[in-house]
């Protein structure tokens, strides 16, 4: 069958932080007097931005365990696509690992990955203000760890983390082939909702964090995320 790609749909909005984000940057280098754990930002504005990557990620993971297609610690693969219609509604949304070495002619119609994620940076209005105000873009949160027998602090340690309340520009694309259904952007507003409610970045089991998004629009259309995910419809009206 030829795919005829009929359609790329632009899914648009604000991310807002519910809690401080922390979205390391992975440097090696310790700095003295720096802080221990500094959050991505941009190599020229140093201002701190959300990878499209992580966006990514951690949507996909977690509608590969409320799929129940998980049958181990790798992600799902071209032969998880039999599980259910769920795991195979997710390969389209997110793609086939590279490392199944699946042939074009085995994959037919199933096709690429529909959706690709931008990285997000501050949104203009938002940091227009926070600059005026002369606001941190970045925190310092201090951690310790507590000794269990003398009640001490030990191991004192700083995380940087974008603070609660920034807001981000969120965008991402649909590739929309001639077959394609609406469970595609039904579960997309499953995975985003599963987002909402669990985190984002690291230390999500301490507090950090938190998003919601805000002001959805498809094609400039409302595009509303389900209360509850885990039901049998979710998303469907989105």
């Amino acid at each position: 069958m030829t795919l005829v790609l009929e359609r790329i749909s632009r899914l648009t909005g604000t991310i807002e932080l519910v809690s401080g984000l922390h979205i390391g940057a992975g440097d090696a280098e310790m700095h003295i007097g720096g802080i221990d754990n500094p959050v991505i930002k941009h190599p020229h504005t140093d201002e701190p931005y959300i990878p499209g990557s992580s966006l990514k990620g951690r949507t996909r993971s977690l509608l590969e365990w409320w799929s129940g297609a998980l049958t181990g610690d790798r992600p799902l693969g071209w032969k998880d696509r039999t599980h259910s219609r769920a795991a195979e509604t997710i390969l389209k949304l997110f793609g086939i690992s590279g490392g199944d070495q699946v042939s074009a002619d085995k994959m037919g119609d199933f096709g690429p990955c529909r959706l690709n994620f931008w990285d997000c940076p501050l949104e203009e209005d938002w940091l227009k203000a926070a600059r005026e105000k002369d606001l941190p873009l970045t925190e310092a949160k201090f951690e310790n760890s507590i000794n269990r027998i003398s009640g001490t602090a030990t191991n004192p340690r700083q995380t940087e983390r974008v603070p609660a309340g920034a807001r981000f520009a969120f965008r991402l694309t649909i590739r929309r082939f001639k077959g394609d259904g609406e469970e595609l952007l039904a579960m997309l507003a499953r995975g985003l909702r599963l987002l909402e409610l669990d985190s984002l970045g690291g230390n999500g089991s301490r507090g950090y964090g938190k998003i919601r998004f805000d002001d959805l629009k498809l094609d400039g259309e409302d595009f509303r995320l389900p209360e509850d995910p885990f039901v049998e419809d979710a998303g469907k009206a989105a």
